[in-house]
């Protein structure tokens, strides 16, 4: 009762139900909301703090931003959900606003556009090196079978493509990056996608901001390459996985492609079966699927691990 009783005088107020109305749209700043609001940061940072100690938001550091979204703690989803879906979206003050959000959104994906474009050159020459990513994809979800029910978790998530390919068959999905421009990109496509069970936050691969058995798939998709601590990366996702649940790993076999490492920072050149085994083991994973799709001069493996 006294939680209720909280959320409902929390969101009793007219400035604090338009941002419920603005975070139900998607992940927010305050410099955002303070532009779409037309009020002071104190004052808009003042309902941000109601509205989070009630258990309606919650805020999602990313270096020195913050970013606000809707609750997903299981005890608060529910209460939340409900109280959003009675939020009178047709009112001229909440229209005007999401005009003013729909202008936010504009203004992101045209800089995660020139991120992107800046960088395309280098991300094709590397595709260019191995299987077409569609194939890739295609195996990996062959590889893991999903009911709806299952929370997702994305370690090193970069542009949110695997959220986008698991959306449709998954309850709720996180993807974490320490690249803002990364993360950049992949809100500006979880928004253009209305990708509305998917959100991303900034993470560690070695520190995942995530409780003890949290997620029923925990995806890496090349990203291990990258680092020189690989054990410690799938310790961590091994950490957040619920009892049967998968682990999901998508990277390259031993290769001898040095550019990789000296133009890409590339730390390893691909992985062994037995190693990526034998890391799974010690972690408490049993590696149960393997599948090698050969490239011209790459070939990609596909490790899936059940806890």
């Amino acid at each position: 009762m006294d939680a209720i009783l909280s959320a409902l005088k929390a969101i009793g107020e007219p400035t604090r139900m338009r941002v419920m109305a603005l975070c139900a749209q998607g992940d927010l700043t305050v410099s955002e909301l303070v532009h779409i609001l037309g009020q002071s940061q104190p004052r808009v940072s003042r309902h941000l703090k109601l509205l989070c100690e009630a258990g309606l938001l919650q805020r999602l550091r990313e270096g020195s931003w913050v970013f606000h979204r809707l609750s997903a703690e299981p005890h608060n989803a529910s209460m939340v959900e409900k109280l959003v879906n009675v939020i009178p979206y047709d009112d001229e003050v909440i229209v005007r606003d999401l005009q003013r959000l729909g202008e936010v959104k504009q203004e992101r994906a045209a800089k995660a556009a020139a991120f992107f474009n800046t960088n395309a050159k280098s991300w094709g020459e590397i595709r260019a090196l191995h299987v077409d990513d569609q194939e890739v994809e295609a195996a990996l979800r062959d590889l893991v079978t999903l009911t709806g029910t299952e929370e997702l978790l994305d370690i090193g998530t970069g542009t949110g493509r695997l959220l986008e390919l698991f959306s449709p068959y998954i309850k709720q999905g996180w993807g974490v990056d320490l690249s803002s421009e990364m993360l950049a990109i992949a809100r500006a496509k979880i928004e253009e996608g209305e990708l509305g069970n998917c959100a991303v936050r900034q993470g560690d691969m070695y520190q995942v901001p995530f409780s003890a058995d949290s997620f029923d798939l925990v995806t890496i998709h090349q990203v291990l390459h990258y680092t020189d601590e690989p054990a410690t990366a799938i310790g961590e996702a091994a950490r957040v996985l619920r009892k049967n649940g998968k682990l999901a790993i998508v990277d390259f076999a031993p290769h001898e492609e040095e550019t990789l490492r000296t133009q890409y920072q590339h730390h390893r050149l691909g992985f062994s079966d037995e190693e990526v085994s034998r890391i799974c083991r010690d972690c408490g994973l049993n590696v149960t699927h393997v599948k090698h799709l050969p490239g011209t001069p790459l070939t990609v493996t596909l490790w899936i691990a059940e806890k």
